[in-house]
């Protein structure tokens, strides 16, 4: 991948759409205004989603992510291994990721370059490369549409290109979405003195969908009565803690329910214990399908079974494990006719899961019921959460995060109220 210049990695969150000239941020005064990105599905990748960096080349979106990461050239910017930031971005290395020979923070040689640990979320692996200065460039925005070019700096890292393996082809690299100093949302509110707040959301199918980082609005198309701001009215909810893995987003599920049914789910099951990090549910966005822990799953599945056993099975296509004659179920809005499933958050409030997102389509009248059983040994680590709520139950809402208060809130499934998430105005407006 080529670099624009000799002295900078040049991570470009490009919207492709055209803006007003004359509008670019100068003089380091960045408007005080949120950003907003498109991001799309890699189709033959359908558990990742990427929003769009230089020429075109997209990062992989990563909600547990640390940093921003993508290859670089020779020539590229170092940081001093004695400056602060270097102690922030070796603060919260993988886990299983070797330290590197040199680079360390703290190093007083002026000549030290800065080690960080770039991590690839797909397959694993984290490598060790150069500290670097990004330059970003994105679109600021009302909620509604762009409205003109900005640009910024923020700190990320080079990466080898092997680490790129598993990615799919022209990737760059990766955004870190957690809540970790050096995630993109992080250095959005810092850089541009806006919230420390972003909204995703996951379009289906071959739709284009938004994160705007910031806070503020979020309007979507609609049918009548017209665009409608989806963010406001959203319940809040905590998010939690869990000291094993700070960044990634944690949030508590008090039951488990199918066509409004308690599933026998063993008392503590779901619970986060804080002090191995065991249980709990995380936001993932390179999880295809929910995973549940086996004795989670389980239940559930059996659950489910109950209630559609006049349905007839077909061959399951891994890694689902039971797939049907979809041509058994009725058609909705929300997609086939089913109970709905329903995770029992904090507040009496319920994530609700109907036919769209409890099934998949994976063919001509082919349906298969889009949860997963965590395999072993990962289901059995000391740090194993209880449930990976992953894409396919994420798409087509609307899910915001506030990494100040660490709260989330939630759209439910947009198809209910005739939109979803390819909805996004992405003509250039004004304000």
């Amino acid at each position: 991948m080529a670099l624009p210049s000799r002295s900078s990695l040049a991570i470009v969150l490009s919207l492709l759409v055209l803006s007003r000239p004359g509008t670019v941020a100068a003089d380091g005064q960045a408007p005080s205004k949120p950003i907003v990105t498109p991001i799309t599905r890699v189709p033959w990748f359908s558990s990742l989603y990427t929003i769009p960096a230089k020429n075109g080349a997209p990062l992989v979106v990563d909600l547990a992510g640390s940093l921003v990461w993508s290859t670089c050239q020779q020539g590229h910017h170092t940081i001093p291994c004695k400056s602060s930031v270097c102690k922030v971005a070796n603060r919260n290395r993988p886990a299983g990721c070797a330290s590197a020979n040199g680079g360390e923070p703290g190093n007083a040689d002026p000549h030290c370059a800065c080690t960080a640990y770039p991590y690839n979320p797909v397959s694993g692996q984290c490598a060790n490369g150069d500290l670097t200065i990004l330059p970003i460039a994105s679109n600021a925005t009302d909620g509604e549409h762009p409205l003109f070019p900005v640009s910024f700096n923020v700190i990320g890292s080079c990466a080898p290109q092997g680490l790129l393996e598993s990615l799919p082809e022209g990737v760059a690299g990766v955004a870190g979405l957690s809540k970790l100093p050096l995630s993109l949302p992080s250095q959005v509110a810092s850089k541009l003195k806006v919230a420390k707040q972003f909204a995703l959301c996951l379009p289906s199918g071959g739709n284009t969908g938004a994160a705007v980082f910031g806070g503020g609005p979020f309007v979507l198309q609609m049918g009548m009565p017209g665009p409608a701001n989806l963010a406001q009215g959203q319940p809040s909810l905590p998010l939690v803690k869990n000291p094993k893995n700070p960044g990634a987003y944690y949030f508590r599920v008090r039951g488990i329910a199918f066509n409004q049914e308690l599933v026998p789910i063993a008392p503590g099951a779901l619970d986060l214990n804080t002090h191995t990090g065991r249980g709990g549910a995380v936001f993932s966005t390179v999880t295809s399908f929910t995973m549940l822990r086996p004795d989670i799953y389980g239940p559930l599945l059996t659950a489910f079974e109950k209630v559609i056993s006049g349905v007839q099975w077909v061959k399951p296509l891994p890694p689902l494990f039971r797939c049907f004659d979809g041509s058994s179920f009725g058609s909705t809005r929300l997609g086939p006719a089913l109970p709905n499933i329903d995770l029992m958050l904090d507040n009496g409030q319920n994530w609700t899961l109907p036919g769209a997102s409890s099934l998949v389509q994976v063919g001509q009248g082919v349906f298969c019921f889009a949860f997963q059983s965590m395999p072993y040994p990962a289901s059995d680590a000391p740090d194993a959460p209880a449930i990976i709520f992953g894409n396919h139950q994420m798409q087509d809402n609307l899910v915001q995060f506030d990494l100040e208060k660490n709260t989330f809130g939630f759209s439910g499934l947009l198809l209910g109220r005739s939109t979803h998430c390819g909805n996004f105005n992405f003509n250039t407006g004004s304000s």
